[in-house]
């Protein structure tokens, strides 16, 4: 049976991965400051991404996904092991996205792929210390140049 710490631990981790999924799809860059710790490091690079700090990373969004003028991102299944003020976690992430070309022309596309976290608990709630993109499948990938690389943001 579940300890009500572990019930709570598990929906305030629930809702910080939501409040990471609506922080990207609304663009709401500052929102990821209450997702992350500031020395977290992301890995997007195994999904055609960047890899680098939290600073590197929010800096680097906004640039990296302006051709895509909708996604979301869905995640769904947790699999989550609670150690005291660590987690760790692999959750699988449904992404849909609109890819505009320069042309103008709109591609819908899929993307399934694993978030593995490291999650610590902080004085301010639970927060992603460290995050990679595990790919699983992509759909209807249409041709496109690659992302800006780190440090070419802003």
């Amino acid at each position: 049976m579940l300890s009500l710490q572990e019930m709570s631990d598990r929906l305030e981790i629930q809702d910080l991965f939501a409040r990471y999924s609506f922080a990207i799809d609304e663009r709401d860059w500052d929102a990821l400051d209450k997702v992350f710790t500031p020395d977290a490091r992301i890995d997007y690079t195994e999904t055609g991404g960047a890899k680098g700090s939290f600073a590197e990373i929010k800096a680097w969004l906004p640039v990296a996904l302006e051709r895509f003028p909708m996604f979301q991102h869905m995640v769904a299944t947790t699999k989550l092991d609670i150690a005291g003020d660590e987690a760790r976690s692999r959750t699988i992430l449904f992404n849909p996205m609109v890819h505009r070309s320069d042309a103008g022309e709109e591609q819908v596309f899929f993307i399934g792929l694993w978030y593995r976290d490291r999650l610590v608990r902080t004085p301010e709630g639970w927060r992603i210390a460290e995050r990679y993109e595990e790919m699983g499948y992509a759909h209807n990938v249409p041709p496109m140049p690659p992302p800006p690389e780190i440090g070419t943001a802003g």
